[in-house]
């Protein structure tokens, strides 16, 4: 029913300096230089001396049913399971379809996300693949978004890639008004998540979308932007323009940028990092016919922090507050406020490796360990 940190380092992600926590049930009751446990009888209490305390992660873009299938249907990966989420820090995840609307569908994509929910993790999806016209659940974009609780927006929509649909810019305002309308009806985000390929326009279409037209540039986020240097050159000019963009984990910097190097050069260009998101693609397939590991977020973040000496409230706002805010579920996420959905990290303080994973005011991760698995995990592992 309680439970008590102690002593620990809390960003929120701004630094507040040592503070207690107080956990009732799901939320964040309390946040104070000192709570006392006396009259908390029952209440679990967690000693966070020498840790940090940061808030959960939010991974807006995972491939929960599986991504991949691009080399024939033994190339299909298997649906995640609820321990790759909590090893990877991820307390909020957004399901994508992606490319394979094919043996794959929107139905597939709620159920898992409903499943993801019932364990514990908070579970948004986008409706829609790569294509327009796209998938949907009800038949149209706007329905889905304004009908079904789950559904924040919609994407991943493809440009720039010989795998997308190569809309015109008409059907991108026309899913863009879907979007925009099913937000409004449906009290959420209504944004547009858009997949950059490696093509050559790269977001070409995307600026003259927002210039011939009246969207509100932030409900439009272009995903890989870092994927290659002309991309996030783009990226940059988007950014200076009041949009956001998001920076995708375990990317190379041979051809792009890496994580760590992408955000070093947004801030050597003194770029509003307010607007800049990272996530993971987990789950999805990587070059080589891998899988793409949630985990990989959280390593990239830390190398931030640690081997470029970046301040760390400006690496953890692009995973937590950030995207709260861009998804409109702020402050119940990305912060760790009175009232806020008690979703908490607590981390070495030296090697800021995972300690503790609490999400809904539950213990998922304690010591480094999963203490909380999926239903079928003990069979398949």
């Amino acid at each position: 029913m309680f439970t008590l940190l102690k002593n620990g380092d809390c960003y929120i992600p701004e630094s507040i300096g040592k503070k207690d926590i107080l956990i009732a049930f799901n939320k964040i009751y309390r946040v104070e230089d000192e709570i006392s446990k006396e009259k908390l009888w029952d209440a679990k209490v967690i000693d966070c001396t020498n840790k940090i305390i940061i808030p959960g992660i939010i991974d807006q873009h995972v491939h929960i049913i599986g991504g991949g299938g691009e080399e024939g249907p033994a190339s299909r990966i298997p649906e995640i399971q609820l321990s790759e989420i909590v090893n990877a820090g991820v307390t909020t995840v957004v399901g994508v379809l992606g490319l394979d609307s094919i043996t794959r569908n929107i139905s597939n994509l709620l159920a898992k996300a409903n499943a993801l929910q019932t364990e514990g993790i908070t579970s948004y999806i986008y409706t829609g693949s790569y294509s327009i016209p796209t998938s949907t659940l009800t038949g149209k974009v706007v329905n889905d978004i304004s009908l079904i609780d789950k559904v924040i927006g919609v994407g991943e929509i493809a440009l720039s890639d010989y795998r997308s649909s190569h809309p015109s810019l008409q059907m991108l305002k026309e899913l863009a008004s879907e979007a925009k309308i099913g937000g409004l009806i449906g009290s959420k985000a209504g944004i547009v998540h858009i997949h950059v390929g490696d093509g050559k326009e790269g977001i070409e279409l995307l600026f003259r979308l927002v210039q011939e037209s009246d969207f509100p540039i932030d409900m439009f986020i272009p995903t890989h932007i870092n994927r290659n240097k002309k991309l996030f050159e783009q990226g940059m000019e988007f950014l200076d323009m009041g949009g956001f963009i998001d920076i995708t984990a375990g990317e190379s910097s041979e051809k792009g940028y890496s994580l760590p190097d992408a955000i070093e050069i947004l801030i050597k260009n003194n770029k509003n990092l307010d607007n800049v998101t990272v996530s993971s693609d987990g789950n999805g397939s990587n070059m080589g016919n891998g899988i793409c590991k949630m985990s990989q977020l959280f390593t990239d973040m830390r190398d931030c922090i640690i081997e470029r000496k970046i301040d760390i409230t400006s690496v953890l706002k692009t995973a937590t507050v950030n995207v709260a805010k861009f998804l409109k579920i702020y402050p119940k996420k990305g912060t760790i406020k009175v009232g806020s959905d008690a979703d908490i990290l607590v981390l070495d303080k030296e090697t800021l490796n995972i300690d503790t994973v609490i999400i809904g005011g539950e213990i998922f991760m304690k010591d480094g360990k999963i203490i909380k698995k999926g239903k079928f995990e003990s069979y398949i592992n």
